[in-house]
């Protein structure tokens, strides 16, 4: 499930798995707080990559740091919530950031950043009843 080429084991307490997730739902009230559509796409973007690492450490797997663990951050969050979207919307925010971040900046319409906003809060909606019966099992 977790190729050793972009992923280690690590075994994650209850206690880490939960920070994880409250700095995800950070982020995201940060995003939905935000009138800014450059603020409310980074957000999302970033709570959306910090909610997939929350879950693949919800597996004792960490991701490498090494280019393109963004990508399979959102590859394992699609197979994980079992959201075909997630890795397809996902990586167009990845791109969009990238491009943003790499190639001198781009429009993000007021428009835009709200949809990804609403994407970003329907997977996170998604993923809570796999965090009410992982952390069950976790207690």
């Amino acid at each position: 499930m977790f190729e050793q080429k972009h992923f280690r084991k690590f075994n994650f307490t209850q206690k880490q798995i939960e920070k994880y997730l409250r700095t995800a739902y950070r982020d995201l009230n940060i995003a939905k707080q935000d009138d800014i559509p450059e603020v409310r796409f980074q957000f999302s973007y970033s709570a959306l990559i910090k909610l997939g690492v929350t879950l693949i450490g919800c597996f004792n797997c960490r991701v490498k740091s090494r280019s393109g663990h963004h990508i399979k951050i959102l590859e394992k969050t699609a197979m994980i919530l079992n959201d075909k979207d997630i890795d397809l919307i996902g990586n167009q925010m990845r791109k969009t950031r990238n491009m943003e971040l790499y190639e001198g900046g781009v429009f993000i319409s007021k428009k835009q950043s709200n949809e990804y906003f609403k994407f970003v809060e329907r997977v996170f909606k998604d993923s809570e009843k796999f965090f009410k019966e992982k952390l069950k099992k976790l207690l």
